[in-house]
């Protein structure tokens, strides 16, 4: 940080942390070489404070995604992105210092943030695609976003920030995140993580019967408010079949039918549709009083009368599988394997 230079915002920051750590000094952790000068760390800092209450865990604050210095962004009301990221880690008895894995990890989603102008909100999830420590077992495969705890949302001279606290969570709690509500999951699993810490030595909540059972009612009153999934693999194509009949296929990667299956559940018998992204392909399913498969824009609408619901979620497993719906013509459905591979390419399980 230069001295000569106006720390408005960073000082806006300290402020709301001295509310809680009014005596703590914290561990705070800076780059080398700046980002802007060709560093490969994003943030600008981040600072970290050891607790002792609800538990002891390390409560990790980050400098960067908010302006803190003069203001440079057109929009007045918000300061940089308008929020900085909180993240609550379980200490560990092995561990005097902060685990710098999370460090690494914070920096890694300034990194895609900065890069793709994509923001994170409260009530948005990301499966990482591998545990969230690079190389070590765990279920925390997966995070979402929630209002940090005990730090509200802040004034500052730049604009309006809020402090957003990444949750780490295993893949059924993100499946169930997407069948149900991310809101309505995550106060079920507060009482398990205290002020939303992370875990990396937990297993899943999902194994509780009494939060199992409260997802699947919340399920069936309110459906599921995922409107649209990315997967990592589909596709649909034309066919042609004798005497001009034209009819469709979709393939499915058998890696994210089980959660597709899920949010099917929870939208299309509430009258929700659902759209399915991977890359450029797209298609969208639609409750409707008769069954039809048309094409309108470059998208596939699978329009689906009630009384095939079940019969498609019967079929809808992760298991490689070809079926037709018999109350559906028209269309057909692929199921094929999923390999699903670590941070060095290498295939380290297969699906279906």
């Amino acid at each position: 940080m230069n001295k000569e230079e106006k720390t408005v915002g960073w000082d806006a920051i300290d402020a709301a942390l001295k509310t809680i750590y009014p005596e703590d000094e914290p561990k705070h952790y800076a780059p080398m070489i700046p980002y802007s000068l060709g560093g490969d760390e994003p943030l600008n800092g981040i600072s970290v404070y050891e607790r002792i209450e609800p538990i002891p865990h390390w409560h990790y604050v980050t400098y960067g995604f908010s302006e803190l210095f003069e203001k440079e962004s057109e929009n007045p009301a918000v300061s940089g992105y308008g929020f900085e990221f909180t993240f609550r880690l379980k200490k560990e008895a092995v561990h005097s210092e902060p685990p710098m894995w999370v460090s690494h990890f914070l920096n890694n989603l300034a990194r895609y943030v900065f890069s793709s102008g994509n923001v994170f909100e409260v009530g948005h999830h990301m499966n990482l695609n591998g545990p969230i420590v690079v190389d070590e077992e765990t279920e925390i495969q997966a995070i979402t976003f929630v209002d940090d705890p005990e730090l509200k949302p802040i004034n500052t001279p730049n604009g309006r920030l809020a402090f957003l606290q990444i949750v780490g969570i295993t893949l059924d709690e993100e499946t169930a995140i997407k069948a149900w509500n991310s809101q309505n999951v995550m106060d079920l699993l507060l009482p398990y993580l205290p002020r939303y810490m992370t875990d990396i030595s937990r297993t899943s909540l999902m194994e509780h019967d009494e939060v199992k059972h409260a997802v699947r009612q919340g399920i069936e009153k309110d459906g599921s408010s995922t409107a649209a999934l990315i997967v990592d693999s589909m596709k649909w194509k034309k066919q042609r079949k004798f005497f001009g009949n034209s009819t469709y296929e979709v393939t499915l990667g058998a890696y994210k039918v089980g959660t597709i299956a899920q949010v099917i559940k929870g939208r299309l018998p509430k009258g929700k549709s659902l759209w399915l992204q991977c890359e450029d392909q797209y298609v969208k399913f639609l409750p409707a009083e008769k069954n039809a498969v048309e094409v309108r824009d470059g998208i596939l609408q699978v329009k689906m009368e009630p009384q095939c619901f079940d019969s498609f979620l019967h079929y809808l497993i992760p298991k490689e599988s070809t079926f037709d719906l018999p109350e559906f013509k028209g269309i057909q459905f692929k199921i094929i394997k999923s390999y699903i591979k670590n941070h060095e390419g290498e295939v380290i399980e297969v699906i279906g």
